[in-house]
């Protein structure tokens, strides 16, 4: 059984630890391990930044055992711009060679979501004034690029990797029926 490192900013919503547990149920559903940031909370009387390295050296932690990571990669605070958080944990786990599975809600591409003033070059700028990527992705290109994206939410995501697993297994069958080494 693949064991998934569940990303994303779900941590700071109302209801995190039972919507980690739904994340962790669906995963189990798909023939998945899930594993949740929350799973396990820091120790009592720790200081605001002891908590922080805590909290941080967990999920590097569960980052490292786990097979796979799914991250959402839905707007955090921003629009075309998903936690911070999540994307240190999406480039960790592609540091470390691990598959990233990434869901995003929004179809659109960062241009059409981002509120954009086009300068007398003809480059679309935010309201500070910096360029907006155009190509034609719905998030940054480190993030787009990196991942296998899937538009809809976690549930969505799960289905496209299971089955993306079971073509794998199928192939890696096939290839041992023929006599060829694994892939």
């Amino acid at each position: 059984m693949k064991i998934i490192y569940l990303a994303g900013f779900d941590v700071f919503r109302k209801d995190a630890r039972a919507w980690g547990e739904q994340l962790k149920a669906l995963c189990a559903q798909h023939g998945f391990e899930g594993l949740y940031p929350l799973d396990k909370s820091a120790p009592q009387g720790l200081s605001g930044p002891d908590t922080a390295q805590w909290i941080y050296e967990a999920n590097v932690a569960l980052i490292r055992r786990a097979d796979i990571v799914m991250a959402n990669l839905d707007d955090f605070r921003g629009p075309g711009e998903p936690d911070s958080g999540t994307a240190f944990e999406v480039g960790f786990a592609v540091a470390l060679q691990k598959p990233v599975w990434g869901y995003a809600t929004d179809a659109g591409t960062l241009l059409d979501r981002t509120r954009v003033t086009t300068d007398t070059d003809g480059d679309a700028r935010d309201a500070r004034g910096y360029v907006v990527e155009n190509f034609g992705l719905p998030m940054n290109l480190m993030l787009a690029c990196s991942v296998k994206l899937v538009h809809g939410d976690a549930a969505a995501c799960l289905v496209a990797m299971a089955e993306a697993e079971h073509r794998r297994n199928a192939r890696r069958v096939q290839a041992q029926a023929d006599g060829d080494p694994e892939d």
